[in-house]
């Protein structure tokens, strides 16, 4: 790409993601996320506005009266975003591919990270690590991130979830906030996610098409795999195929949320094309009613 072509990308995905996490991200993320930079200090009696949520109720049930915990921030909270460079990635059939969808997310987080002074830092992963960017703050190292994003080509094109999981956990070795960005197409990962989430604060942003989720009657097609390459013929004019289809989705999705759960990690699925801005604050909105 052009350095000018790329500039002016880099330029149009910040001009609009920074006003997204400015205008609409800023409170949300902060109170999401500001209780995981805090260390605890003491107890005070509960005051008209106190969020009932850093209630003490181990004090509170022995005096009688609502306690609530204090606590001081750290310097700084560490987030990192686990990025899914692996090919199934430029899959999109509507006005949106699924790497232009992870890179908005990806330059969203980034800015909401600096604004609350937030330090950054990115893993970008297929089936295995390909680059580290390590946390640092600034608008030039997010600029750096968005350019990677745009730019970064992938040496490899299938998706190993655990050996990117386990080298963030090998490598952050004090507690950050971790967005894993992805598809989620992929197996055999539990263990290794299960082991990163009892470490770090792990959020999944599963990012999906249209298409994916359903096939289209449009009669007989040939499919390729974007990880291995191998092409397959399909008769989508079946109702028997598009059903069972639907049948293998729902089953995948009701695997990832209980695998999710079973993790206790958070986790919000957003589609290409359509606008990922609610469902991204309802996820903030539920974390901070905790």
């Amino acid at each position: 790409m052009e350095t000018n072509e790329l500039l002016k990308k880099v330029r149009k995905i910040e001009i609009k993601t920074r006003r997204l996490s400015r205008n609409l991200f800023a409170g949300e993320y902060h109170s999401a996320f500001k209780g995981k930079g805090m260390t605890f200090s003491e107890v005070r009696e509960y005051q008209y506005g106190d969020s009932i949520r850093n209630i003490d109720w181990n004090v509170t049930a022995r005096f009688n009266h609502p306690f609530i915990k204090v606590f001081e921030e750290e310097r700084e909270l560490t987030v990192i975003l686990m990025i899914d460079v692996s090919n199934s990635k430029i899959f999109g059939t509507r006005i949106q591919s699924k790497d232009e969808l992870i890179t908005e997310l990806a330059a969203v987080l980034s800015f909401s990270a600096i604004q609350n002074n937030d330090k950054i830092g990115v893993i970008f992963f297929s089936d295995q690590v390909e680059k580290f960017i390590p946390p640092k703050k600034g608008r030039s190292h997010i600029l750096r991130i968005i350019r990677e994003l745009i730019e970064f080509k992938p040496e490899n094109k299938r998706t190993n979830m655990s050996e990117a999981l386990r080298f963030l956990s090998n490598a952050i070795r004090k507690k950050c906030t971790t967005f894993i960005i992805s598809d989620f197409i992929d197996s055999g990962y539990d263990e290794a996610l299960q082991i990163a989430a009892r470490k770090h604060d792990v959020i999944a942003l599963k990012v999906y098409d249209q298409r994916e989720r359903e096939l289209p009657n449009v009669g007989l097609i040939k499919l390729k795999d974007a990880e291995t390459g191998q092409f397959q013929w399909v008769d989508t004019s079946s109702k028997r195929i598009r059903q069972a289809y639907q049948q293998w989705w729902n089953q995948q999705q009701q695997r990832e949320k209980e695998l999710f759960n079973k993790a206790g990690i958070d986790s919000t699925s957003l589609e290409t094309g359509k606008d990922y801005v609610l469902s991204m604050m309802q996820l903030f909105k539920k974390r901070d009613t905790r």
